[in-house]
């Protein structure tokens, strides 16, 4: 194997001078070659558009968010949080523990810093201005406990805001900002809402910054998802436009950039983020909160006096009413607006001052929104026929508002076979009424027990229940009951007393 080497004289020079030879030839035949390519292409023909036809042709909701964006703001808020964290020292868990001083020793509880028991969180969410002077729709939950608001306007100014008033069971807040002219949204009506329509939401989801994302509305009039908790006023608007968290408080346009909810929750299912289920307070509701907290700084709400609930394909079809649309009154309060009025037990609220009542939830919903003693009309259905009633409304304090949270569903099943198969009754005495929470000298059976299978069971009847009347048909004793149950035909519609509360269950 022979070796190469560079010596002296002539030979190194001829090896030399044929390497740069080749170097020079290599990279000639390189340069040469990129020309040729770059000559061989024609020039590149571009198309630009005329920016001055771009407005009347454009497609797309850019002017709608040009209009709208400056309106939306993000909302800083600053808390102090009780941590429950001890402070460290030898005499405290866990630095005190034996097992961590024979390695430390004595001075184990001087190695670790004192940890406060309170600490300061931020948060971020989004608002709404309404008015040039600074009033600004949110969420409560944006702002509850904060002890420091600060507000920041699209264009990054910043302003130090106050809590004007807020409403738990709305989940609404209303704050302000010493400013004047500022830009504001158009106020459209949730109630022209319909599903399919354009919804665009603008917020400051995850805190990066202003986003508008764009859907449609997904359905209306959302109700006991006990979202925002126990009586809490639920009415919303769902819409698959992403909607994360910082985006509550935001929100939900049209395609007209008219202000149609205020973002507030999202279904997630485990994740943190959207998953195309998220919901928004109707501005209606919102702007009536709005009102009273500006003028008053607080909210009022009216009272009927009733437990209704909604009325099932199985009731309607007992009561003889063509649709289950409407409120069911399952019990009248003693001495209420409704009572006073005349308002009965069974009887099914059809409309409010002409306004149709869809189920139990939404005609709360409506009677709250109203002002104590204001007088409505409700059209009800009574012994199969239309008629109406003149009631004045009473006040809601804020303890009947905490304990009236459910609609006092009764989920009916149309049941073919045995009335009340698989249901166990016994006489109701006065001492067994006392310790199921009914007043003594109510009138009926008490059931003992309900077969997990049977239609009673399937249709909401439960251990405990009184059950007072059998297709409207009063019954004092277990003889009566079997005698009703008997001549029972196409189903039974049973009133049953639960918990001091009568309710009506279809089987």
């Amino acid at each position: 194997m022979g070796r190469v080497v560079f010596g002296r004289g002539k030979a190194t020079l001829a090896v030399l001078a044929v390497l740069v030879a080749s170097l020079l030839t290599l990279g000639g035949l390189g340069v040469v070659h990129a020309q040729k390519e770059a000559g061989a292409n024609p020039p590149a023909t571009l198309k630009f558009s005329d920016s001055k036809n771009v407005g009347p042709t454009r497609t797309g909701f850019a002017p709608v968010v040009k209009a709208v964006v400056p309106a939306v703001v993000t909302i800083k808020s600053t808390r102090v949080v009780k941590t429950g964290v001890r402070r460290s020292g030898r005499d405290q868990d866990p630095q005190a523990d034996p097992f961590f001083r024979q390695f430390f020793g004595d001075q184990f509880g001087n190695i670790f810093p004192n940890i406060p028991d309170e600490q300061r969180s931020e948060g971020l969410g989004s608002g709404v201005i309404v008015s040039p002077e600074g009033y600004i729709l949110t969420n409560n939950h944006v702002v509850d406990g904060a002890t420091d608001l600060q507000v920041m306007l699209s264009d990054r100014r910043e302003f130090k805001a106050r809590l004007i008033g807020r409403d738990e069971k709305t989940d609404i807040a209303v704050v302000k900002i010493d400013a004047s002219n500022l830009p504001t949204i158009t106020i459209g009506d949730s109630d022209k809402v319909e599903v399919g329509d354009y919804a665009l939401a603008v917020g400051n989801p995850f805190g990066v910054g202003q986003t508008v994302t764009l859907g449609i509305v997904s359905a209306t009039r959302r109700n006991n998802l006990g979202l925002e908790g126990p009586g809490a006023y639920e009415d919303f608007i769902q819409t698959d436009a992403a909607i994360n968290p910082g985006n509550s408080g935001g929100a939900l346009v049209n395609d007209r950039g008219e202000l149609i909810g205020i973002n507030t929750a999202i279904i997630s299912r485990g994740s943190s983020g959207n998953q195309g289920i998220g919901f928004a307070v109707p501005v209606n509701l919102a702007r009536n909160v709005m009102d009273q907290i500006i003028k008053t700084g607080k909210v009022r709400r009216a009272r009927l006096g009733i437990y209704p609930q909604d009325v099932t394909t199985a009731i309607a079809k007992q009561f003889g009413v063509k649709s289950n649309a409407g409120a069911l009154v399952g019990e009248v309060e003693a001495n209420s607006p409704a009572a006073n009025a005349g308002l009965k037990t069974g009887d099914i609220i059809l409309d409010v001052n002409g306004k149709q009542v869809y189920d139990a939830s939404q005609l709360r919903n409506m009677i709250s929104s109203m002002q104590p003693g204001t007088q409505v009309n409700l059209k009800i259905w009574r012994d199969n026929a239309e008629r109406t009633l003149p009631v004045t409304l009473g006040e809601l304090n804020s303890e009947e508002a905490s304990n009236r949270g459910g609609s006092g569903r009764g989920n009916g099943n149309q049941n073919a076979g045995s009335a009340l198969e698989g249901v166990s009754v016994e006489n109701l005495t006065s001492q067994v009424a006392r310790g199921l929470g009914v007043p003594p000298n109510t009138s009926g059976v008490v059931v003992t027990d309900v077969d997990p299978d049977s239609a009673a069971a399937n249709a909401g009847l439960q251990r405990g229940d009184v059950i007072q009347e059998v297709n409207r048909r009063p019954v004092r004793n277990v003889t009566e009951f079997e005698a009703a149950v008997r001549a029972s035909k196409n189903g039974t519609l049973l009133l049953v007393n639960r918990n001091g509360h009568t309710t009506f269950v279809a089987v």
